[in-house]
């Protein structure tokens, strides 16, 4: 099949409950011809299609565990799709826990049938049915920490007309170990060194976000000195990330609680990456926790 220059096919596939959906209604919006649980084997027609369509230039279509034992021979449609059209593969997955959530929250059955497994089970079994597709993705995200919208809005900013090329999504996350570490996270910092704001009484109930609170971690010279180096080696290590085609980059700041000194950490690595010219957006997980 000869392709036009301008075709172009997107796979969505990976986990349920992982927002699969979502994705395929975000590229709908942003005018890819959209299908979702296209039998395998059609799925060279389809591209075929894609390719030879005056009306039709890019589509998007889901695969995934709902396929059965037919999805063990979409590496080797994929392989061939991707020979003749210009062809990405999306792999979404979520942690454990935030898909038994999701699951719960809809009160939909995992579409792993003939067991009475617990969700728990189904969806580490699919997580291992599924692995051998993750190794040909192009894009693998991690949704635990988006929303809807906020899913639809990064997906928005990697396939619309007018992204950047070269550009990188990146998040900044605080979070308190004693919650455990964002399963996410890309680049780690442990800030539990820094004075902390919680032994003082007047700002024990406070956050990082409030200036008082920032104005004493920050009238520490460790604290100075910190995030002098940790921008330095982010104004270095972004480059390089963006080279590598990376497309987005989640760094986590810790502190004991999430309450404090990792708010005011991530709050300034934000502003500071946002001056530089990157797209940044913030994300305080463990703030509102006791």
């Amino acid at each position: 099949m000869a392709a036009a220059r301008s075709a172009e096919l997107v796979i969505i596939t990976g986990l349920s409950g992982s927002g699969k959906g979502t994705v395929l209604k975000s590229l709908e919006d942003l005018g890819y011809y959209s299908v979702d649980n296209l039998p395998i084997d059609l799925i060279p027609k389809f591209a075929e299609l894609t390719a030879s369509s005056p009306r039709v230039n890019r589509a998007a279509l889901v695969v995934d565990i709902r396929e059965g034992e037919a999805l063990r021979r979409f590496p080797v449609i994929f392989k061939q799709v991707k020979s003749h059209l210009p062809t990405k593969l999306i792999y979404l997955e979520a942690d454990d826990a935030t898909l038994v959530r999701r699951f719960s929250e809809t009160r939909r059955p995992h579409p792993l049938k003939g067991t009475e497994k617990p969700v728990a089970s189904s969806v580490k079994e699919e997580r291992q049915l599924m692995e051998p597709i993750k190794k040909f993705a192009d894009l693998v995200i991690n949704t635990s920490r988006f929303n809807v919208h906020e899913l639809r809005e990064f997906i928005g900013e990697r396939f619309g007309a007018k992204r950047d090329e070269s550009g990188i999504s990146i998040y900044v996350t605080s979070f308190g170990f004693r919650h455990g570490v964002p399963t996410d996270s890309d680049l780690v910092f442990d800030v539990r060194f820094l004075p902390n704001p919680n032994y003082v009484p007047e700002y024990k109930k406070l956050t990082g976000k409030h200036p008082k609170v920032a104005e004493y971690i920050r009238s520490y010279p460790q604290t100075q000195e910190f995030m002098t180096k940790i921008t330095d080696l982010l104004q270095y290590l972004l480059p390089h990330y963006i080279e590598e085609g990376k497309s987005y980059l989640t760094i986590s700041f810790g502190c004991t609680g999430g309450h404090h000194r990792s708010v005011m950490m991530a709050e300034e690595m934000r502003k500071r990456l946002t001056k530089s010219g990157y797209s940044v957006k913030g994300l305080h997980r463990d703030i509102r926790k006791s």
